[in-house]
């Protein structure tokens, strides 16, 4: 009993620790101060100053405009990859997985140092000294860091699926393009979907990757790119966070709370939907035996 209890406060005390800051910035958000910590009454100001702040909602909108391209390049390598590996030789897949750990273990400014040192000296020796930091170079460092995870999220669900389906829609006539569309696509969906919101979630609020290989573009024009991480970076040096950012992390919370619980009552109807058809399938199993 005394374990028990134990456990139990163990648990709820690091739940604490990780929410409670979450959720004092949250009721921080609905107040009209600039200092997180003292409250002048309900407010909604800041939010209202969050849709009017320009420099503000051009760094978030090229946060989402990276995270969804990066997230969906990665998705798309990372699940060709993971299918190629699944029927490749075994000595080529040990080869190509141990490869693609490198990136999960390493250290990320390993890797962001890695890809400046890359493009400083393509720029200098095959582009003459040009500098090639730009929204491509970002594009794919953040692809780099993402695409390993949307492997390791598709694989699991490659060794879940029968591998004779797939031979079985050749032998029925399908193409291999097809048999690939209409068999395996299916089966690996949700491995599929929550390597994209894995890649989404790495690239929206990644820092080092960003900082060393971000140039112009986006919708800065002309202007070195800024992310929310990067703005916050910089407003940090120069003072205090803009306060519209405590309303744009609650905004971002809450959907990602919204996203979680849809997904899990999703999950729930669909486990439900499938154990009565089982048990409807067990019956009339049974009837038909039975006469």
């Amino acid at each position: 009993m005394v374990k028990k209890i134990l456990s139990y406060s163990y648990v709820y005390l690091i739940l604490i620790l990780m929410y409670a800051p979450i959720f004092y910035l949250i009721a921080s958000s609905f107040t009209n101060t600039e200092m997180v910590g003292q409250w002048n009454g309900f407010s909604l100001q800041l939010y209202y100053r969050l849709v009017h702040n320009e420099e503000v909602l051009i760094a978030i909108g090229n946060t989402l405009i990276l995270a969804v391209l990066s997230a969906t390049v990665s998705t798309i390598i990372g699940a060709l990859g993971a299918i190629g590996l699944y029927y490749s030789k075994k000595s080529v897949r040990r080869f190509f997985e141990g490869i693609n750990n490198i990136p999960v273990v390493n250290a990320e400014i390993v890797i962001a140092i890695s890809l400046t040192v890359t493009i400083v000296f393509v720029g200098r020796y095959l582009f003459d000294g040009a500098d090639l930091k730009s929204f491509w170079t970002l594009l794919i460092g953040h692809t780099l860091i993402s695409t390993p995870f949307v492997y390791l999220n598709v694989k699991p669900k490659l060794i879940q699926m029968d591998p004779a389906m797939y031979e079985a829609g050749l032998d029925l006539g399908y193409t291999p393009a097809k048999a690939l569309h209409k068999i395996v696509l299916p089966e690996i969906l949700p491995g599929v979907i929550a390597g994209f919101s894995l890649a989404f979630s790495l690239s929206l609020d990644d820092f080092i990757i960003t900082f060393f290989t971000r140039g112009s573009g986006l919708l800065n024009g002309e202007n070195t790119i800024e992310t929310v991480s990067t703005l916050v970076e910089e407003k940090i040096k120069k003072g205090d966070v803009p306060p519209e950012m405590r309303a744009y992390t609650t905004i971002l919370f809450l959907i990602t709370v919204t996203i979680i619980l849809a997904r899990s009552i999703y999950t729930n109807v669909r486990n439900k939907k499938n154990l009565i058809n089982n048990k409807h399938s067990k019956r009339r199993e049974a009837l038909n035996n039975a006469k």
